[in-house]
């Protein structure tokens, strides 16, 4: 346990950049959180937890080389003292739900999700949650609204049993998206300085 005297370290991974950017920039605010690291595969996030030792990580289900569900089993498999895992994921299929919760997930968020939410859960799996604790710029973060297709296009592509840690699975997810753009059937993208709630 992190005492109240104490950082909380913690260590995202999501392999969307502009997403982890905006993270970053929540957390950074949190005068009691120290961000260790920042990975955009489960690969990175492996090296993360071993080099940096995060009390908290924040971690995506569907990433490239290595997913979170992957990144579940092996730090199971391992030797090294376990962070708190909340993780992340755009869709709430119950039995991805399960799966997680069965690898000892401490904590499942979807997306999309309010800032201030995410911070309180890392306080408390910390152990560092104060109830009187006053309300910081994070609660006031802009919403951010990024493109519904992203989440349509990864849940077909898992639909048609194509799983995420599959080599070549980013590139397909992005040339699909690549021809939606081309054809103009996204949404516009999102605003930087609109973040209260946040989208993959």
């Amino acid at each position: 346990m992190v005492t109240l005297s104490e950082t909380i370290k913690v260590a995202i991974a999501d392999d969307n950049k502009e997403f982890s950017e905006i993270l970053q920039e929540c957390l950074s605010r949190e005068s009691d959180i120290e961000l260790v690291g920042v990975a955009y595969n489960g690969e990175q996030m492996l090296s993360i937890i071993e080099e940096r030792s995060p009390d908290v990580i924040v971690l995506d289900i569907i990433m490239p080389h290595l997913d979170g569900i992957g990144v579940l089993e092996r730090i199971n498999a391992s030797a090294n003292k376990r962070p708190k895992i909340i993780m992340l994921t755009a869709f709430g299929q119950e039995s991805i739900t399960q799966r997680v919760v069965e690898l000892g997930a401490d904590y499942y968020v979807l997306k999309p999700f309010n800032m201030d939410v995410l911070i309180n859960r890392i306080r408390q799996l910390a152990g560092t949650a104060v109830t009187t604790r006053p309300v910081t710029a994070a609660a006031t973060v802009p919403a951010v609204k990024t493109r519904p297709i992203d989440v349509e296009v990864t849940n077909i592509i898992r639909e048609i049993g194509i799983p995420a840690h599959i080599k070549g699975y980013q590139y397909l997810r992005d040339a699909i998206m690549m021809i939606v753009a081309e054809v103009e059937l996204t949404l516009p993208r999102f605003n930087r300085h609109d973040k209260r709630t946040i989208s993959q």
